[in-house]
């Protein structure tokens, strides 16, 4: 008995994350404040050290977030967390984050402007950085973790039938950010004259918080999963 607590020891770290790449809410809850901690330093260098912030300069904000802060981040985490390590290598992992980075800036692009995001030369800069950033929020994750596995894709995206927690790390935030920026687009018509109307700030914010959300929505669906199994095994 004290052999198998052993070697569970050593086969997860300490933010509890297995070596087989399955994690638990303690992990879980560690790797959100982890990536919300990193969001607001993003924040407070753009407001300190570069002095502007989403309304005064969006674009220079923007890249602040994904280039510098969250993309290493996420990256670096979910790269522990990819499924099959002894096949898929750290820089594996980290090439494919960067084609799923590029991929799913592609889409939400093209849906943001499907949607009605304005199209010129001054607003090319402002998409192009907001689709960054959602695809670090929505796409990344994904890519690091599964790959190119059509069938993990579809089972947790399409079909929505997430199995394991990391499944449930991915798919909850990831909506929720995608919600949260269709609501945060709702004042950008309303002629109320404010500068967080312009595009894309109001819907960074929410997008920023229906990814945070998302983040609560899914470790309480962890926790809940959780009880709800030990009762049934009882």
């Amino acid at each position: 008995m004290k052999e198998a607590k052993k070697k569970k020891k050593k086969s997860e770290t300490s933010i509890g994350v297995s070596r087989n790449g399955s994690i638990s809410a303690v992990g879980v809850l560690s790797v959100y404040l982890i990536n919300g901690l990193f969001l607001a330093v993003g924040f407070w260098v753009a407001r300190n050290r570069f002095l502007v912030d989403l309304v005064s300069d969006p674009s220079l904000t923007l890249f602040l977030l994904w280039v510098i802060i969250e993309f290493p981040v996420v990256v670096i985490i979910y790269s522990f967390l990819r499924k099959d390590p002894e096949k898929c290598s750290c820089s594996k992992a980290v090439g494919r984050s960067i084609l799923g980075l590029i991929s799913g800036a592609f889409m939400n692009a093209l849906g943001a402007i499907a949607l009605g995001a304005p199209i010129g030369a001054q607003y090319l800069p402002k998409t192009i950085h907001w689709s960054f950033l959602m695809s670090v929020f929505t796409f990344v994750p994904a890519t690091v973790v599964f790959g190119a596995s059509l069938t993990d894709w579809h089972r947790v995206f399409a079909s929505m039938k997430p199995s394991r927690n990391i499944e449930h790390m991915i798919l909850v935030p990831a909506y929720g950010a995608i919600i949260g920026g269709w609501f945060g687009a709702w004042p950008m018509p309303l002629d109320w004259e404010r500068p967080w109307q312009e595009w894309p700030i109001c819907v960074c914010y929410g997008a920023i918080g229906g990814y945070i959300v998302g983040q609560i929505v899914s470790l309480c669906l962890m926790l809940f999963l959780r009880k709800h199994k030990s009762l049934k095994v009882a």
